[in-house]
C-alpha cells in the first residue's frame, strides 16, 4: 500500500469529472422522461435497505467517472487493507478493525492482526458482556440491597454516548419490559441531575464507559453518580456509614467499560465487571463493541447478535460488490460529487422513522470528526474541500422547520431520506392507516425535491400572477432514498455499517487518516490551563487573552 494517498485532483477521472461538472445541466424531469428504467438503473440492494440514487444529479456517464475515480485513487486496495488489519490509521499507527467487531463466531480464514487473535478475543469479550447482561435481565444481579436492576444508566461521551443512546432509542420496541436505559454525557451538571432525579439507587446500575478511564466529562460525571449513589442509599434506609459498606455498594451498582483495571478497582468497581475493547476501535466507530453493554441488556444478546449481524451483511457487501451495485461505495462517491464539482457543503439526513431521531446527531460525529480534516495522511495539505456538515431531524417535524431552504433556498443540499414500511405500532385515525399518511409525505418530499413546480404549472392553478415567482418551485434538488421493511436491530446495523462505509470512501479520495481526531485535543488542553483561573487563581486569569479574561471575569462577578 502507498505510503502516500493518490492526489485524486491528478487523476484522468479527476479531470473528466471537472469537464463534465462544467457544461452540467441537471433535468430529473427530462432524464426520467427519457430514460423509462432510470429508477431501476438507479436503484440497488444492500441487506435489507432498498436504496434509490435515481433523483440525484446524476447520469450514467457521471457515475461512470465516479467510479473510474475510485478506482484511480485506490480505493478497492485501501478496503482490502482497512479489512486486512494494515496500520490505515496513520498518525496513531493502528489498524482499523471496527469490522472486526461483527464478525461472526468461526469465521474463516480466522483474523490475526499484530499478533492478536482478533476473532477469539472479539467473541470473548461478546461472551463476558452478554453472560452479564444476562444477570441483569433475568434478576439474578441484585443491587446492595438485594434488589433486581429496573435502570441501567450509561456515563460516557463522544463515542461512548452517541452510538449507546441512539440505538438504544431506535430499537425502543426490542426493549425488555421492566428495563429502561439512560445516558448522561454533558459535564454540565445538569444532565446528570435530571437523569438521576426519579430514580431508585436500589434498582439503578451505572456503565461507566472511558477506555482510559481517564476521560474528565466520564470520570467527573462518575463520582458524581457515586456520591449520589451513596447519598440516596442512605437516604433510602440503607447501611451505608462506612468505607467498606461504600465500597460494596459501588461494587454492585458500578461497572465499567475500561481497559485501565487499575483504575477501574480504584474507583471500586470489580474489574471482573469492566468490559474491554481495543485500540484498533475508534470511539465513533464502537457502539457494536463493550461500549454497547447498555444496549445489550436492555434489548439482550440475541438482538444484539442480529444488530451485529446487520452490520456484517454491510461490511461483506462493501467489500466485494462490484462498484457499480456497491451502495455505500456509489454513496460515498456521489457526495464527492456534490462536495467537489457541484458545490455542497451540507448534506442533510431526514428519518420519517421517530424512533431514528438521534441519527442525524450519531451521524455527526461519525462524518466530520472523521473526515473534518485539512491535512492527508502523509501530512501534506489537502488540494480539496473535505468534510461535508449532517444535520437533520426526523419527518414530518422538518418540513416545518427547514424544508423552506431544501426546497426554495440558493443552497444545493443532498438529502437522504428514510423510512420503513412496516411500523413498529400501527395505529388508525378513523379509516386512515397513519403510517400511510406518514410516508405520503415521505414519498411527496423526494418528488417534490426533484420535479418541483413550473410557473406555468402554478398559472394553472389560478395563482395571481404577482405571486407566481414566490410560488415555483425549481426541482432538481437531489435525494437519496433508503427503505427497509422494518426498524429492527439487524437493519439498524445495517444503516449504521452504511453510514461508515460512506465515510471511509470520501476519507480515501481526499487522501485522509478518517480514524483520528486531533482536532478536539486544544480545546481540551486549554480547558484545564484555563480551569485554574476560573476558579479565583488570579496568575493563571492574568495569563489568558483579554477577550477570555473578560469573559472569565463576568463569570465570577455574576456566580452566586
Amino acid at each position: 500500500m502507498n505510503s502516500s494517498p493518490v492526489d485524486a485532483t491528478t487523476t484522468t477521472a479527476w479531470n473528466k469529472l471537472a469537464a463534465h461538472a462544467v457544461n452540467f445541466t441537471p433535468d430529473l424531469r427530462g432524464w426520467f422522461a427519457a430514460e423509462p428504467e432510470r429508477a431501476e438503473d438507479f436503484t440497488a440492494q444492500v441487506g435489507d435497505l432498498h436504496v434509490d440514487l435515481s433523483k440525484n444529479l446524476l447520469t450514467a456517464e457521471t457515475r461512470s467517472l465516479l467510479m473510474q475515480l475510485a478506482d484511480e485513487v485506490g480505493l478497492r486496495e485501501r478496503i482490502d487493507a482497512m479489512f486486512a488489519g494494515e496500520h490505515i490509521n496513520v498518525t496513531e499507527d493502528r489498524a482499523v478493525l471496527h469490522t472486526a467487531l461483527r464478525r461472526p463466531a468461526g469465521a474463516s480464514p480466522a483474523l490475526h492482526v499484530d499478533g492478536q487473535a482478533v476473532d477469539a478475543d472479539v467473541q470473548a469479550e461478546l461472551d463476558k458482556m452478554f453472560a452479564f447482561a444476562e444477570k441483569i435481565r433475568s434478576g439474578e444481579w441484585k443491587g446492595i440491597t438485594g434488589e433486581p436492576i429496573k435502570t441501567v444508566v450509561n456515563i460516557g461521551i463522544g463515542g461512548s454516548d452517541l452510538g449507546p443512546v441512539m440505538a438504544y432509542e431506535a430499537l425502543k420496541p426490542y426493549v425488555q419490559s421492566g428495563l429502561e436505559a439512560r445516558f448522561i454525557s454533558n459535564i454540565d451538571p445538569t444532565d446528570l441531575a435530571e437523569t438521576l432525579r426519579d430514580l431508585d439507587p436500589r434498582t439503578t446500575l451505572f456503565i461507566i464507559a472511558s477506555k482510559t478511564f481517564t476521560t474528565l466529562e466520564t470520570l467527573t460525571n462518575a463520582r458524581l453518580a457515586r456520591e449520589w449513589l451513596w447519598r440516596e442509599l442512605v437516604a433510602s434506609g440503607s447501611e451505608i456509614k462506612d468505607d467498606d459498606s461504600r465500597r460494596s455498594a459501588v461494587a454492585r451498582h458500578f461497572v465499567a467499560v475500561s481497559t485501565a483495571l487499575d483504575k477501574v478497582a480504584d474507583f471500586g468497581i470489580d474489574p471482573a465487571n469492566a468490559f474491554g475493547f481495543w485500540d484498533w476501535v475508534g470511539g465513533r466507530y464502537s457502539v457494536d463493541s463493550a461500549i454497547g453493554t447498555s444496549l445489550a441488556i436492555a434489548i439482550g444478546p440475541e438482538n444484539f447478535r442480529q444488530f451485529l449481524g446487520g452490520f456484517h451483511a454491510v461490511d461483506e457487501h462493501f467489500r466485494t460488490v462490484p462498484w457499480s451495485q456497491n451502495v455505500p461505495a456509489l454513496m460515498g462517491m456521489l457526495n464527492i460529487w456534490y462536495t467537489n464539482f457541484l458545490g455542497a457543503h451540507t448534506h442533510a439526513v431526514l428519518p420519517y422513522a421517530q424512533y431514528l431521531h438521534r441519527f442525524p446527531a450519531y451521524l455527526q460525529q461519525l462524518t466530520m470528526e472523521s473526515n473534518g480534516k485539512s491535512v492527508r495522511w502523509d501530512g501534506s495539505k489537502v488540494n480539496t474541500e473535505t468534510g461535508e456538515i449532517w444535520w437533520g431531524e426526523p419527518g414530518t417535524n422538518g418540513q416545518h422547520a427547514f424544508y423552506q431552504l431544501i426546497h426554495q433556498g440558493t443552497r444545493l443540499v443532498p438529502v437522504d431520506f428514510i423510512a420503513v414500511a412496516n411500523p413498529a405500532h400501527p395505529l388508525q385515525d378513523g379509516d386512515a392507516d397513519v403510517h400511510e399518511l406518514f410516508l405520503a409525505n415521505f414519498f411527496a418530499q423526494s418528488k417534490a425535491l426533484a420535479f418541483g413546480k413550473t410557473a406555468d404549472e402554478v398559472r394553472a392553478e389560478g395563482t395571481d400572477e404577482a405571486i407566481v415567482p414566490a410560488r415555483v418551485f425549481s426541482g432538481n434538488r437531489p435525494s437519496t432514498s433508503i427503505m427497509a421493511p422494518e426498524l429492527s436491530p439487524a437493519v439498524l446495523g445495517q444503516l449504521i455499517a452504511l453510514y461508515e462505509h460512506i465515510t471511509f470512501v470520501q476519507g480515501v479520495v481526499w487522501g485522509i487518516d478518517s480514524f483520528d481526531q486531533w482536532g478536539v485535543e486544544l480545546g481540551k488542553e486549554l480547558a484545564q490551563q484555563i480551569t485554574p483561573a476560573v476558579s479565583g487563581d488570579t496568575q493563571a486569569l492574568e495569563e489568558q487573552d483579554a477577550s477570555t479574561r473578560a469573559r472569565i471575569d463576568y463569570y465570577r462577578a455574576q456566580r452566586r
